[in-house]
């Protein structure tokens, strides 16, 4: 059941490409705003569910899509998915009209978002990399925290209407600097993740009543949003929803490979990306990230 309540703005018409789990429910939340949805997705059948489910409209590809549509956004897997989506005969690029606006929720790496934005701006267009934080959760209950890069006016004619997906919507600073503010966050959230696992894994092994540790204990220094959300799920062994291992691993190797590039270190994130190759080859790719714990203590995980 919705309960997103929707502040009141001009209906654009927009389009929205890409409907995985987190782009879904973010083109139903731009519909139930009052915008005009066009979507399109590589699998034409989720479109057409998308569409009967939200009464928006399909196209069959992103340019047809993207057509007389003052905001385009877009959520799709990497930066190879984004080229595919953007440029070319079929792209949105191809199909956008001047002044309108890309918008990118995909994470993806900083050098892509900039070689889209100067592509974009040399159509007469314009690109906004914008990726979003709070997971399938977030996107369903339209309480995305959102991180953007791109020129401030581009900025400021979408944040009204990509309100209707999140409750945080905030520019960084130009091109670039939204996919590298969300790698920060993925560094953040890695290292908090495993600090976690370790405690939780230490707990059980003393024969802590691990649950009750964490109600104390998340009262105090130690809180965090992972600790109150997944620490009685890993005393659980559950790990069948959530953000997936596959998906971090991407995200870490995206703040891998930019710490190479500005020469920062990250020799916590690297160990973590390596832990999350042990929960994957312990068959945990579909897993959530709170799954580090199963490489500590043996288990598999996996209940419903």
């Amino acid at each position: 059941m919705n309960t997103k309540t929707y502040d009141p703005v001009p209906a654009r018409k927009v389009a929205f490409i890409g409907l995985g789990v987190m782009g879904y429910p973010m083109a139903g939340h731009l519909k139930r705003a009052g915008h005009s949805v066009t979507v399109y997705n590589r699998t034409a059948a989720k479109a057409d569910q998308w569409a009967a489910e939200y009464g928006g409209t399909t196209a069959p590809t992103p340019r047809q899509a993207a057509h007389d549509a003052e905001i385009v956004f877009a959520c799709v897997g990497n930066d190879d998915d984004l080229r595919s989506v953007v440029l070319g005969e079929h792209g949105a690029f191809a199909g956008m009209k001047p002044g309108a606006i890309f918008v990118d929720h995909t994470t993806a790496s900083a050098l892509v978002a900039r070689e889209l934005h100067a592509q974009a701006r040399a159509r007469g267009v314009d690109f906004v990399d914008a990726p979003v934080s709070g997971g399938q959760a977030g996107a369903v209950n339209g309480l995305l925290t959102v991180m953007c890069g791109g020129d401030q006016s581009a900025f400021d004619a979408v944040r009204p209407t990509g309100m209707a997906f999140a409750r945080a919507f905030t520019r960084i600073g130009d091109s670039g600097a939204g996919q590298l503010a969300k790698m920060v966050n993925q560094i953040c959230i890695a290292g908090l993740v495993q600090g976690l696992s370790e405690g939780v894994a230490f707990g059980m092994k003393a024969g802590l009543d691990m649950k009750l540790v964490l109600e104390v204990i998340g009262k105090g220094a130690a809180q965090s949003w992972q600790m109150d959300n997944r620490g009685g799920t890993m005393v659980d062994n559950k790990f069948e929803f959530g953000f997936a291992v596959d998906w971090m691993r991407k995200d870490l190797g995206l703040c891998i490979d930019e710490s190479r590039r500005n020469g920062a270190a990250l020799p916590v994130t690297a160990l973590v990306d390596q832990f999350y190759g042990d929960v994957q080859q312990l068959g945990g790719g579909r897993y959530d990230t709170s799954s580090l714990v199963c490489r500590l203590d043996g288990r598999r995980g996996g209940k419903a």
